[in-house]
């Protein structure tokens, strides 16, 4: 039977919580499997290093700490902008998911912290920055890939 390594095929279910009070990220237990490719980039590397050497019907559930998560939060990625660059935006305000564009014309997604009378602060740290997060997955097949 063959495991998880470094490029093989994966479909299986998982699912991604707040360590700190269960909530639910993503999850697609009780749906389909999700198919991947280990070591693609789709998932970071602390959450593929857990899959590596499972077979199917193995099951691993652990508590990844920010670091090996989403990051840690960066203060240096939280931005004053000159609230005139929000003109065309009607409804500014905290919690909106605005898109820019990074030096490489690469989107860029930041979240609206605060609405000043001249300035607007984004924060372009990942949402999930600064978040232990509970990785669980059950591995339905392994597949060889190429």
């Amino acid at each position: 039977m063959l495991c998880i390594q470094d490029n093989t095929k994966v479909n299986l279910y998982f699912s991604l919580r707040l360590a700190d009070t269960g909530e639910v990220i993503d999850s697609n237990f009780g749906r389909h499997p999700a198919c991947m490719v280990v070591g693609d980039g789709n998932l970071p590397p602390a959450f593929e290093s857990l899959l590596i050497g499972l077979k199917p019907g193995s099951k691993v559930k652990k508590v990844l700490s920010p670091a090996n998560a989403f990051g840690v939060k960066n203060p240096s990625n939280v931005h004053k902008v000159g609230r005139d660059q929000f003109s065309k935006i009607q409804d500014l305000k905290v919690g909106l998911v605005i898109s820019f564009s990074d030096i490489a014309e690469k989107e860029l997604p930041g979240i609206v912290i605060d609405v000043g009378e001249k300035f607007v602060t984004i924060d372009f740290n990942h949402p999930l920055a600064g978040s232990s997060i509970e990785f669980e997955a059950e591995v339905v097949s392994v597949i060889k890939n190429g």
